[in-house]
C-alpha cells in the first residue's frame, strides 16, 4: 500500500547541516497497524510528516497505491485518502464540533455525525454543539480529531504520538478507539508511540533511532523486551541496596 525507497531528510543550518532521516526503506500493507517507535529524537515524527508531505524528502521516493508521491503535497496526499493527526490538536474557537465533521465529511452526504461520535466515545448529544476550544480536554479533542479522520473514510491514517498531553483514563479510551476503528474501517493505522498499551495493537512494530529503520518486529518480541529491560533495571536498584547477594548479582 505504502512504499518508502531511500527517504532521506537533511535540514540546513546557519553553519552545518543535519540528517534527520537517512536511507529509510520501508512497505507497509494494507488494513493493518503500525507502530513506530524508538528513542526522543530518533526521527519518528519526521518520518511520519515525510509520509503526509508535511516534509519534502530530500532524496527518495514514496509510492502509494502503485502511485509515485513523491513530489506530491499535503493537501494533493490527503485527496488521495492519506490523513495526519497532530501531536497536538488545534483548537478553533467560534467552531463547533458538528461543523467541523461536516467540513471534515465535504462532499460525503453518508456520513452521521452522530455515529462518528459514538464511534469514537462521545455522546453526540454533549458534543455536537460545543465549541473547539479550551472548553475541551486534552482527551476529548484528540477523539474529536480522529472522528474527523473517519469523517473522511482514509485509506491510510497517521497519529504523531496520541497519547501526548492527556490523562490515563482518555488514553484507555484512546487506545479502545483505534482498536475498533481498525476493526470497523479497514483503515490501514500508523501510531507514532512508546506507550505499552498502543503497542500491544500492533500487527508490526518499527523501530527508529539515529534517523534509521534499526528493526522491524514483532510486538510479542518488543513488550517481551521491555519486561526484561524492566527486570534488569529492578535487579540493579536491588543489587545496589544490598537486597540480592552480590554473588546471585548478574551486573
Amino acid at each position: 500500500m505504502l512504499e518508502l525507497k531511500n527517504i532521506a531528510l537533511r535540514v540546513h543550518g546557519e553553519q552545518s547541516q543535519l540528517d534527520i532521516l537517512k536511507n529509510i526503506n520501508l512497505n507497509l500493507e494494507k488494513n493493518k497497524i503500525y507502530v513506530i517507535t524508538g528513542p526522543n529524537g530518533g526521527g519518528k515524527s519526521s518520518l511520519a510528516k515525510v509520509i503526509m508531505g508535511i516534509y519534502r524528502a530530500t532524496s527518495g521516493e514514496i509510492f502509494f497505491e502503485g502511485k509515485n508521491i513523491t513530489g506530491l503535497d499535503i493537501t494533493e496526499r490527503a485527496k488521495l485518502g492519506i490523513g495526519y493527526a497532530f501531536q497536538q490538536p488545534p483548537r478553533f474557537k467560534g467552531i463547533r464540533v458538528r461543523e467541523l465533521l461536516e467540513l471534515a465529511a465535504g462532499s460525503n452526504k453518508e456520513v452521521n455525525l452522530c455515529d462518528l461520535l459514538m464511534d469514537v466515545g462521545l455522546c453526540a448529544q454533549d458534543y455536537l454543539e460545543r465549541e473547539v476550544n479550551a472548553s475541551l480536554s486534552g482527551g476529548e479533542l484528540k477523539r474529536i480529531e480522529i472522528a474527523t479522520i473517519l469523517a473522511r473514510n482514509l485509506k491510510l491514517a497517521v497519529f504523531d504520538e496520541p497519547e501526548a498531553g492527556i490523562d490515563l483514563w482518555s488514553f484507555q479510551k484512546l487506545a479502545e478507539t483505534f482498536a475498533y476503528i481498525h476493526h470497523k474501517y479497514q483503515t490501514t493505522i500508523v501510531i507514532i508511540s512508546h506507550q505499552e498499551r498502543i503497542l500491544q495493537l500492533a500487527d508490526e512494530v518499527i523501530i527508529v533511532a539515529n534517523g534509521e529503520v534499526t528493526e522491524i518486529t514483532s510486538k510479542e518480541k518488543i513488550l517481551a523486551d521491555i519486561v526484561r529491560r524492566d527486570m534488569d533495571c529492578m535487579c540493579s536498584k536491588a543489587c545496589d541496596k544490598g537486597v540480592i547477594p552480590s554473588a546471585q548479582c548478574n551486573r
